[in-house]
């Protein structure tokens, strides 16, 4: 009987050192085909602020709501800016038309009634010239006083000045405006072209939407409060793309690449993995950070990688510790950056 529970015990260490041995090979196998580096889910945070200084009037955000990019998330009072684009709307359709002017040149009734002046005049300048002719020979038979023929003579000479200035009219009138006019012109109305897409680009300025993706983290101004480029009315937290700061150890650095495949873990969703890829590592190395939990001495120098995560649930929040496995059994030929995460 005693013979009977020896052999027992001694099958059932058999079983257990085998057992022991299998889990320490399996083991140790797998830790040399998995690398695994620890570090915090990492984002990026926009602060968000107009482009305009004026008094809010609408916030259609708040705290914790998930936004589009291209969302509207807040206005200005508009009502001066909308008033200075009327104005400068109404300068530009003037130019407009000065310089459609110019270019058309004369209309052809201001032609003809140049014209037409230019002939009076001539007709009129032609008749006081006969009439000092006539004065002046009575004046030579004494019928007439010298005063009178002087009279016809200051007569004659200003009819003819008025021929000559209505012959000037009348040549401006066939030539058109001058070239430099026109240029002037078209220089005047290129200005209020610029300052009336200027004036837009102000009122639309009053207008804050999102840049991209994400969710609200902090609402930091309401309405009637004073904005500013200077003043942050929301600060943004982009929810694409997310990934966690981990640290490779430099003996390891050998065994990763960007694009390789990988798993995280969190201890705030025990037992679920994120799919997820190698994306970034850095060029230079550093101090293991304080925060990284790591068995290997702290003073050990280590290379800065960003993991990208699939965070579908959007689960990963900003800081969350993090485990990052990535398997070392994988193909050279997939080092391109692994595609977004509804493609995968």
């Amino acid at each position: 009987m005693k013979r009977k529970i020896l052999f027992a015990l001694l099958a059932i260490a058999v079983l257990a050192g085998g057992a022991f041995y299998w889990h320490r090979s399996h083991r140790q196998k797998a830790s040399t085909t998995t690398l695994a580096l620890y570090g915090n889910v990492d984002i990026r945070q926009v602060q968000l602020a107009f482009n305009a200084s004026d008094r809010i009037d609408r916030m259609l955000v708040r705290e914790g709501d998930a936004v589009r990019q291209g969302q509207l998330l807040a206005t200005l009072d508009s009502t001066r800016l909308e008033q200075n684009v009327a104005l400068l709307e109404a300068q530009l359709a003037a130019q407009q038309q000065v310089v459609a002017r110019l270019r058309r040149g004369n209309r052809p009734e201001e032609i003809q009634k140049a014209r037409a002046d230019a002939e009076a005049a001539r007709i009129d300048a032609r008749n006081a010239e006969r009439t000092y002719r006539r004065l002046a020979d009575l004046v030579a038979r004494q019928f007439v006083a010298q005063q009178q023929a002087d009279d016809a003579k200051a007569a004659s000479d200003a009819a003819q000045a008025r021929y000559e200035a209505a012959q000037a009219t009348r040549h401006l009138q066939e030539m058109g405006p001058r070239v430099e006019d026109i240029a002037a012109a078209q220089a005047t109305l290129k200005a209020n072209e610029a300052a009336l897409a200027m004036a837009r680009k102000q009122l639309a300025d009053g207008s804050l939407y999102a840049p991209a993706d994400g969710v609200i983290q902090d609402r930091i101004l309401e309405p009637g409060d004073m904005a500013s480029p200077q003043l942050s009315l929301y600060t943004l937290a982009l929810t694409d793309p997310i990934w966690v700061r981990a640290y490779v150890p430099g003996p390891d650095l050998g065994k990763i690449y960007s694009g390789m495949r990988a798993e995280v873990s969190t201890d705030s969703y025990p037992g679920k993995r994120y799919r997820a890829w190698l994306g970034y590592i850095s060029p230079s190395a550093e101090f293991t950070p304080k925060s990284v939990e790591t068995s290997d001495v702290r003073s050990n120098l280590v290379y800065q990688v960003r993991v990208f995560v699939c965070n579908p649930q959007n689960e990963l929040r900003l800081g969350m510790p993090a485990t990052v496995f990535i398997p070392l059994d994988q193909a050279e030929s997939g080092a391109a950056v692994a595609p977004p995460c509804q493609d995968r």
